[in-house]
């Protein structure tokens, strides 16, 4: 989420609005609705939209990219769902990104705007209380039949009560949501102070009412939603692939959302059940891009026949998105880590100093921050008036070495065995009231071992954790490592049925609504929820909903920096590592026919090269 920037005439009609409206309903009339702004193309959360009315095509896509061929895309695991928006399954992303459409499209090319895609016109007041669509009168389903009003307020309705908790949580913020004829829709937002819901809603795949069953929507199946996408699902081996071909009645075909993009004649997702297998398959041609992320490969893995020949080509590209956090999560509901003081013991065991030279090539960057290398960071940056302000309610949430910017991660001597950070650790642990005795630390009341399970899901995973359980074990904590499977993994997530796992949080240079599912305390208890670490702050409530609310940008930035301090002063999280960069290869004939967003990666532009000519 980024912000809009207003002018105080704006703020003070706004007022003058709300005094007025207020007047009315004591006098028992009804309130007149906010004004709106002219109908446009776009929403932006900041600013204005960098493309125009009538822009030709995305800058990033290439209107005379080849179309045509197959591209095929490879997932470690595997699915027994078509349907990723609800808890119960493990369902790949392709329905909805190339089968079903939303209101608006998201250009990578930009921090967060959105513009109209299945919505020919946008109408949004500054006070963003009110939010209506028109829907183009081109958009078909791929039955034929076309997408109405009805279609949008069905799918709202659908998701608020049977989605997965991001959408429940922010759709249930809307108090009104109305189809005043066939092709407008209409949202009011309450009081406006959740200034993304507009792209939120705006976002949601679009399901077709005649052909949905919403009493079974929250099921896991292999029957593909309706959609008005470029392409349908045309086979599903379970667990094995899922093949996609693309529509010849295709309503948007021309449109400046999709010129460019969407190119291949099929596109095929392939599952294999571990990491090896996975690049095994990659280097034999099987599939055709890889974002990777293993160091050990990135340097060593790739110097194989296929890249010496240019079959292969790699690429390092940097995106203007800050770095998220990739960290060792700490299950707060489990009472072995309820004390916080034994959370920051934990953190000081890890030393990243070591296990980057010798595991990672030195390539990584400690992670200090939920939003590295961006101004969005606290790490290194004293709070600000508008920050202090801000946690004033809740003195002693954040630490004063934090608050002032004097806070860094452990850093040891890179020796493995750093004796300085352990006595910190254990002094830590003893005002927690555990001793170490018999080579063992134990509660001291009780005289029960500190033991906890980290439970990983890739053989990557499983090295680092045991590397990090050796580190524990020279203090006299057990760390046990389980691998699982990936259906089993994710059950278990969904259920917050782990001690510990690794986890990776992306970062935007918007952070929004997401945010709240990541963290909000009303997400600790739900089940399906990314709250993992079981964050229940009204501290972090409190920064949040100033995040969602912010008009100014300086206030926006004050708000996320204030949730990255009280994030790093709880220890949810053992942090680990970024990469500046993004790794990717690509088998020769499939690329980017434009140029890179400034974002994040948009497979959607990727073509595959024409096969040549056959010689005379």
């Amino acid at each position: 989420m980024q912000l809009l920037r207003y002018r105080q005439p704006a703020r003070l009609r706004a007022a003058l609005l709300i005094c007025v409206a207020a007047a009315l309903a004591l006098a028992g009339a009804p309130a007149p609705r906010a004004e709106t702004r002219a109908a446009d193309h776009a929403i932006a959360m900041h600013g204005e939209p960098a493309l125009p009315k009538g822009f030709r095509h995305l800058p990033y896509a290439d209107p005379d990219a080849p179309r045509g061929g197959r591209i095929v895309f490879a997932l470690q695991g595997t699915f027994d769902s078509l349907n990723p928006l609800v808890v119960i399954g493990v369902a790949p992303d392709a329905v909805p990104r190339y089968v079903q459409q939303s209101l608006l499209y998201r250009s990578a090319d930009e921090p967060f705007t959105a513009y109209g895609l299945l919505a020919a016109r946008v109408e949004l007041d500054e006070a963003r209380t009110r939010l209506a669509f028109e829907i183009d009168e081109r958009a078909r389903f791929s039955d034929g039949r076309p997408v109405t009003a009805d279609d949008v307020v069905f799918t709202y309705e659908m998701l608020r009560s049977k989605g997965k908790p991001f959408h429940r949580s922010s759709l249930g913020r809307v108090t009104r949501a109305a189809a005043v004829s066939e092709r407008r829709v209409e949202f009011d937002l309450g009081d406006g102070s959740n200034r993304e819901l507009p792209l939120v809603i705006g976002a949601m795949p679009i399901f077709a009412r005649h052909a949905t069953n919403a009493e079974t929507f929250g099921e896991t199946s292999f029957k593909p939603a309706l959609g008005s996408g470029p392409y349908l699902v045309s086979e599903v081996r379970p667990g094995e692939s899922l093949t996609l071909k693309r529509r010849k009645d295709f309503w948007a075909e021309d449109h400046a959302l999709t010129r460019g993009l969407f190119n291949a004649e099929e596109i095929r997702y392939d599952f294999y059940r571990d990491a090896n297998a996975l690049f095994e398959a990659f280097k034999a041609g099987l599939y055709d891009i890889r974002l990777e992320g293993d160091p050990t490969r990135w340097m060593t893995g790739y110097d194989v026949p296929a890249v010496r020949d240019g079959r292969i080509t790699r690429e390092a590209v940097r995106f203007e998105a800050p770095k998220g956090m990739t960290g060792l999560v700490f299950n707060t509901r489990r009472p072995v880590f309820a004390d916080i003081r034994v959370r920051e013991a934990l953190g000081m065991l890890f030393d990243f100093e070591w296990v980057n030279r010798n595991l990672f090539f030195g390539v990584y960057r400690r992670a200090g921050s939920f939003f590295s290398d961006s101004d969005l960071s606290a790490l290194g940056r004293p709070a600000d008036a508008r920050e202090r302000a801000l946690l004033a309610p809740f003195p002693g949430s954040v630490r004063a070495d934090l608050l002032e910017g004097q806070w860094a991660p452990p850093a040891s001597d890179g020796s493995g065995r750093d004796r300085d950070t352990a006595r910190r650790a254990l002094d830590l642990f003893n005002q927690a009231g555990y001793r170490l005795r018999d080579g063992l630390l134990r509660k001291e009341a009780t005289g029960e071992a500190f033991t906890f399970e980290i439970t990983v899901t890739s053989r990557p995973q499983e090295r680092l954790a045991l590397n990090y359980a050796s580190a524990l074990a020279r203090l006299g904590i057990t760390a046990q490592v389980r691998l699982i499977d990936d259906v089993q993994y994710w059950r278990r997530l969904s259920a917050f049925d782990f001690d510990m796992i690794q986890w990776t949080w992306p970062a935007t240079a918007s952070p929004g609504n997401e945010q709240i599912g990541r963290w909000g305390s009303a997400n600790a208890p739900r089940k399906g929820a990314l709250n993992y670490a079981g964050v229940a702050s009204p501290a972090v409530d409190a920064a949040l909903q100033a995040m969602l609310a912010a008009r100014e940008r300086e206030d926006f930035v004050a708000a996320v920096r204030a949730l990255d301090r009280l994030l790093l002063s709880g220890f949810y999280v053992v942090p680990l590592y970024y990469l500046p960069e993004t790794w990717l290869a690509l088998q020769r004939d499939v690329h980017f026919p434009g140029r890179m967003p400034k974002y994040f990666l948009a497979t959607e532009a990727l073509a595959r090269a024409p096969a040549p000519a056959p010689a005379n």
